[in-house]
């Protein structure tokens, strides 16, 4: 036969409840943490993936462009000097 021990039980009880509480204050300290962190990304004024990918392809073209002109030019100089 098992008697019950008021002390154990509050023991117990106040362990599940600061259990609880910890596991509260961790939820709201990573909504702070996740809130504050995408206020300082948006402050940076950065741009998205797609962003940058077709900036870059545009200035591929514009170099390949560059190079097709410059050949041009060469090749319209050397008939010139002929």
């Amino acid at each position: 036969m098992q008697s019950q021990n008021p002390f154990l039980d509050q023991m117990a009880k106040a362990m599940s409840d600061a259990a609880g509480a910890a596991d509260g204050v961790r939820k709201e300290a990573e909504t702070v943490m996740r809130s504050q962190l995408q206020r300082l990304l948006s402050d940076m004024d950065l741009v998205s993936r797609d962003e940058f990918e077709t900036v870059r392809a545009m200035a591929e073209t514009a170099r390949n462009e560059n190079d097709a002109l410059r050949d041009k030019i060469a090749e319209l100089e050397a008939k010139i000097e002929k």
